[in-house]
């Protein structure tokens, strides 16, 4: 019981980092680059407007953000589920390799809007399979309307005194999973409002602080643990190869 409560604090304590640093970068994004690039249903909207009125132009990066934005969840699931033990450090490294890419070309003034766009919504893509569950309670790293849906569902559940049909624990209930989404989307916010700080102030610098984030997950974060799915079909394959 102590060891599966550990893992769900480390669970919580990696999405809430992983969000603050979608906070940050869908406002990076917005400020710099005018485009989100993990808010997927503001590009829709945009784009679906801008093409409605014949503004194709306008409409093209949203356009390549959603795209990016899709081949980046495609790449982040294939590692997640792959069978390398330290998958999610890899997720990390290269979502790191990829602000540090754009990093760059900011910092020797060799801007493309477009490039710049796809190269953060990839990183985003990839960033909200690495976690997906804090305990049981599933978490929506990189857009936060899924969140605050849950947020609403969990406290009209506590409100009507309901059981969770999958709880954990004595302390898992609909208000402690409240909380966890409300901290996760708390933690978007703040990762937004820290990146217009630092953005009108450091602009060349703007992109170090979630770069550093990345580094410090990749390093120090622990493997989640296997579902239950994987647990046992782990254990079938080791009893029939004893048979």
């Amino acid at each position: 019981m102590k060891l599966r409560l550990y893992d769900a604090r480390l669970q919580w304590a990696s999405a809430v980092f992983l969000a603050l640093v979608a906070g940050y970068l869908d406002g990076y994004g917005l400020l710099f680059l005018g485009t989100y690039v993990s808010f997927m249903s503001g590009n829709t909207t945009f784009a679906g407007l801008k093409t409605g009125q014949g503004y194709f132009q306008a409409a093209l990066p949203s356009a390549v953000a959603i795209i990016f934005f899709v081949m980046g969840s495609f790449l982040g699931n294939i590692f997640t589920e792959s069978k390398l033990r330290y998958s999610h450090r890899l997720t990390f490294g290269l979502i790191t390799g990829l602000l540090a890419a754009v990093a760059g070309v900011e910092w020797y003034g060799a801007r493309n809007l477009t490039s710049e766009i796809a190269t953060l919504s990839l990183a985003m893509g990839m960033m909200n399979p690495a976690l997906s569950k804090v305990g049981a309670e599933s978490v929506s790293l990189t857009f936060v309307t899924g969140t605050l849906s849950r947020i609403g569902g969990h406290l009209a559940a506590a409100t009507r005194r309901k059981l969770l049909p999958d709880g954990r624990s004595p302390g898992d209930s609909h208000l402690a999973r409240a909380r966890i989404d409300a901290s996760v989307w708390s933690a978007f916010l703040i990762g937004a409002g820290l990146s217009g700080i630092v953005g009108s102030h450091l602009r060349m610098w703007a992109l170090l602080p979630p770069c550093v984030v990345m580094i410090s997950l990749g390093l120090f974060s622990e493997c989640p643990p296997p579902s239950p799915e994987k647990s046992i079909t782990s254990s079938i394959s080791v009893v029939r190869s004893a048979v």
